[in-house]
């Protein structure tokens, strides 16, 4: 399955700088409001260890990418044109970007900690904005989006719960409308079950309480977030951070420096440094070829490592949200048990992302739909034995699975 993840935040927070690190894309960055047009939609990475050296092998990746031991695997990255007091209502063409939103399977909120915007996203002297305000208005106007459009749909819930006389419809028609979102039926029903109410209490009155209760809920549970407090290269950003972390306390929220990461992802391109996923910093490999400002980027990020114990950066960022938030774990198929290849001899060739709880059945169904048809048992290349389709996957699996109607 593809990971779509969506930057979401106020204009000038950083966003964009941040997308062209993470994809390598050169999106227009500036310092005004709504420097971003359009919706940029790039590939990103996250990182796991592969599993090629404890087999004693060399892999062939396919769909991902393998360096110094370390699996790449593509997720996609969109950056969506930052949103302004007002969004959910149209402001700043609001209603579209975040229907833009909509593929989300998780959201990164990026703050600029450093204060430097003001109310409007305009550039202004760091210190004199507010990360938490500008976090909670972004907050509310996605909030506001989810409420609008259960609002909309509330009539057509309460006669289907009138005419079958069951909750369970009124559920169904909700998740069918709110599909389009990836809010599903059981999203829903965790809302309604945490919030200890019923559809019913939904459509019976107005409660403005409510509805807004029950669509923070429901925007949790089907777009989990993690803010990224963004600009930690300015003076003023530590003050921004310490304020998120004091206030924010049922999110995650992770520092970076977008500017500086971008910096030195180039440098990198270059061949200037080399960035260690495994000690999360920046190797110098020809000092030769580093400006005066990329060498105060590279003292900055490998210190800052350092004071937030490699728990930073964007690339911790992105496998926190895929590993942590969306429980996704990594599974390798292999059409050949004995040289842990595909049909074609490539080793190891795809690594795949899959829901934490997932089986065997639904890593067929990942692999090829003609497996599934006429499954018999997946092969644990590590011990040799032969598991039921309903075994629940485990994170660095590697798996050959047998099928009647074709051997995956």
């Amino acid at each position: 399955m593809t990971i779509r993840i969506v930057f979401v935040g106020k204009t000038n927070a950083g966003k964009t700088t941040l997308f062209n690190s993470a994809t390598g894309l050169s999106a227009p960055i500036g310092d005004y409001s709504f420097t971003t047009k359009e919706p940029m939609i790039g590939k990103a990475y996250v990182t796991t260890p592969c599993v090629h050296k404890e087999f004693m092998v060399k892999d062939n990746p396919v769909n991902s990418l393998c360096i110094d031991g370390w699996r790449y695997i593509p997720v996609e990255l969109m950056d969506l044109p930052g949103l302004i007091k007002g969004a959910s209502l149209g402001k700043g063409l609001g209603t579209r970007f975040l229907s833009a939103a909509a593929v989300a399977d998780a959201f990164i909120h990026v703050v600029d900690a450093s204060g430097s915007i003001d109310e409007e996203g305009k550039i202004a002297e760091p210190g004199s904005g507010d990360p938490m305000l500008d976090y909670t208005e972004i907050e509310g106007e996605i909030i506001q989006w989810f409420k609008g459009i259960i609002e909309n749909n509330l009539g057509r819930v309460a006669r289907k719960v009138e005419e079958a006389g069951s909750e369970r419809e009124g559920i169904k028609v909700l998740s069918d409308v709110m599909a389009g979102i990836k809010v599903t039926k059981e999203h829903i029903t965790v809302a309604l079950e945490d919030l200890n109410v019923s559809v019913k209490d939904l459509v019976k009155g107005p409660n403005e309480d409510l509805l807004w209760s029950f669509a923070a809920k429901v925007r949790e549970l089907s777009k989990p977030t993690l803010i990224v407090a963004n600009k930690m290269d300015l003076p003023t950003a530590d003050v921004g951070l310490r304020k998120l972390r004091d206030k924010i306390t049922d999110k995650p929220i992770i520092p970076v420096s977008g500017r500086y990461e971008l910096l030195l992802k180039r440098a990198s391109e270059n061949g200037a440094v080399k960035f260690n996923p495994v000690e999360d910093n920046y190797i110098v490999v020809d000092n030769e070829k580093l400006s005066t400002e990329e060498k105060r980027a590279l003292d900055f990020m490998n210190k800052f490592a350092m004071r937030e114990m490699m728990r930073h950066g964007l690339q911790f960022a992105l496998n926190f949200v895929v590993f942590k938030l969306l429980r996704m774990n990594v599974v390798y198929p292999v059409a050949d048990p004995k040289r842990l290849s595909d049909k074609k001899g490539r080793v190891l060739p795809d690594a795949i992302l899959i829901k934490d709880g997932s089986t065997i059945i639904d890593l067929a169904e990942a692999v090829h739909s003609e497996l599934v048809k006429g499954i018999l048992y997946g092969l644990d290349i590590r011990t040799g034995i032969r598991l039921p389709p309903s075994y629940k996957l485990k994170d660095g699996d590697v798996i050959h699975i047998v099928s009647a109607s074709r051997r995956g």
